[in-house]
């Protein structure tokens, strides 16, 4: 039988239960069992492509060109496995199956109701992923706060699976806060109102996750157990650390491994987390520091860009290296808050992703003073864009050079939307989306990094480097180094330098993991280490 653990969130969002989800999954893997991961977004949209990052945080691109929930990232970085955009499980797309069926008539003669229609589509969907990855284990993360009004359906839908599925083969874990008051005393009254709301859903849970800023005390665990109705051992410390790949480790100290195994009726198999263990001592004993600009438009809320903050984490962690991101509001640098000089000050800097005019100029401000100073510079995606309009600007002598997306009437469209994007007439689900193939040019950067002839990265975007201008950019120093099947430019660099210069149309990060670091986000950290 499969096994399913439901996690769920409790007082507010934000505290880590993707990572608590995610590091469960690493723990039971480790044991030898066949584990997914599921992450159900109780919004309407059908997926994560149209909102802006201070909505939702990042959008996270899977192989198959799902844009999904940055949970999807984490769980890919932890089981070191590629998910599909089947793995992250909306609102949006439940009810639109359910109405599209019901138009169709195949609920003739029924009223259609949340019970059990919609219910049921939900069970179909964690079912049928779960069988077409051939798990023996599912971790379904329900998205939000227990009490939120658009989650019901899902926790109904949990509640059901275990009068279905039985009570060995589900599991309920709830992630709640533990708030540590000034005087240091830990309250545990909100993970108990928490665990009510939990209950009058109907779902009693079988652990809980206390998320605070230091270790329960017995106390405060006794408290939680008596108060949620679950033994002492079934309640699990959280506490903040400074990377999250210790969480599974401070999770299976805990006791959490056993105790899954135990109540989900499994054979018990010490996990083999040498390689874990491994990589936070890296972290931990890094000789080497470099200081990053992170350039963007979204750096007030960072889970804007998390898969690249990891792919920088996991580039350092195997070069010896400890990470310093120093973050650069793109729109302060174009009103003249923040000076070019500063961020010079920096070993490198990341020209950040994000769509839009707001912000553009700063960003081009700095990939000119990079460049000039020789300094490493890695542009990623709408990065390497500007990286484009600079080097027409102020190498090519293109004046007012732009990319049309941010000035229609510029006279040098040196990016352009690309042709199959023209006439669209919908925006979700229809960039360039997904796993693509890039060719590399002998002899360049782009093979030092990769060291092959082609390689897979994923992309999203709808623009790309206009080909009428590729000779005019190429004459005057910008080269271009990967190529995709259908003639795009790919990769840019300077021509005759040894300088780390470097624009990918790719996102490189959404393949790095802990284990297996990004060559791209490698090879730029030991460009900038000192």
């Amino acid at each position: 039988m499969v096994k399913y653990v439901f996690v769920t969130g409790g007082v507010l969002s934000g505290l880590g239960k993707g990572i608590v989800a995610a590091s469960t999954g690493l723990l039971l893997k480790s044991m030898g069992y066949r584990v997914t991961a599921i992450k159900i977004d109780p919004y309407l949209n059908v997926d994560a492509g149209t909102m802006n990052p201070y909505m939702h945080g990042e959008v996270f691109v899977t192989e198959d060109g799902g844009e999904t929930d940055l949970d999807i990232g984490h769980y890919e970085r932890f089981l070191g496995i590629e998910l599909s955009r089947k793995n992250n499980i909306t609102s949006g797309q439940i009810y639109y199956s359910v109405i599209s069926k019901e138009r169709k008539g195949e609920y003739l003669g029924q009223c259609v109701q949340i019970i059990p229609h919609v219910t049921n589509e939900i069970k179909e969907r964690i079912r049928e992923v779960t069988k077409e990855q051939g798990a023996d284990i599912a971790i379904v993360e329900i998205g939000g706060t227990v009490g939120d009004i658009e989650g019901l359906p899902f926790l109904e839908a949990a509640r059901q699976m275990r009068f279905e599925e039985g009570a060995s083969n589900t599991l309920y874990m709830h992630v709640a806060l533990a708030p540590v008051l000034s005087s240091g005393e830990i309250k545990t009254k909100p993970i108990q109102h928490s665990i009510q709301e939990l209950r009058r859903i109907g779902i009693q849970p079988d652990i809980v996750v206390a998320r605070s800023t230091r270790p329960l005390d017995p106390e405060a665990r006794y408290k939680i157990a008596l108060f949620g109705n679950i033994p002492v051992e079934a309640v699990f410390s959280n506490p903040d650390v400074d990377l999250v790949y210790r969480v599974p480790l401070v999770l299976h100290s805990e006791g959490l491994s056993r105790y899954l195994a135990s109540r989900l009726g499994l054979e018990y198999r010490e996990p083999d987390l040498t390689q874990w263990v491994e990589i936070v001592e890296k972290y931990s004993n890094a000789s080497h520091v470099a200081r990053i600009a992170m350039v963007g438009k979204y750096t007030k809320i960072r889970d804007s860009y998390i898969s690249i903050v990891e792919a920088l984490r996991h580039a350092g962690i195997w070069s010896n290296t400890r990470i310093e991101l120093q973050w650069f509001e793109a729109s302060e640098i174009e009103a003249g808050k923040v000076s070019v000089e500063e961020i010079l000050k920096a070993d490198g800097a990341v020209i950040l992703p994000g769509f839009g005019r707001r912000g553009s100029e700063g960003k081009i401000r700095v990939i000119k003073a990079f460049r000039e100073a020789g300094k490493p510079l890695l542009g990623i995606c709408f990065g390497m864009q500007l990286m484009v309009v600079e080097a027409a600007r102020n190498m090519a002598g293109l004046e007012n050079a732009n990319s049309s997306e941010l000035d229609p009437s510029t006279p040098h469209p040196v990016i352009d939307i690309l042709p199959e994007q023209r006439n669209l007439n919908q925006f979700g689900g229809t960039l360039r989306l997904g796993s693509r193939k890039i060719v590399i040019e002998p002899g360049s950067l782009a093979w030092k990094i990769y060291g092959v002839r082609e390689v897979f990265e994923r992309h999203r975007h709808r623009y790309g480097l206009n080909q009428k201008y590729i000779d005019i950019l190429e004459k005057t120093g910008l080269r271009i180094t990967g190529w995709s099947e259908e003639g795009y430019a790919e990769i840019i660099e300077l021509k005759d330098s040894n300088v780390f210069y470097y624009g990918t149309q790719a996102h490189p990060e959404f393949k790095s993991n802990p284990l297996k670091p990004s060559p791209v986000y490698k090879y730029f950290v030991e460009s900038t280490s000192h």
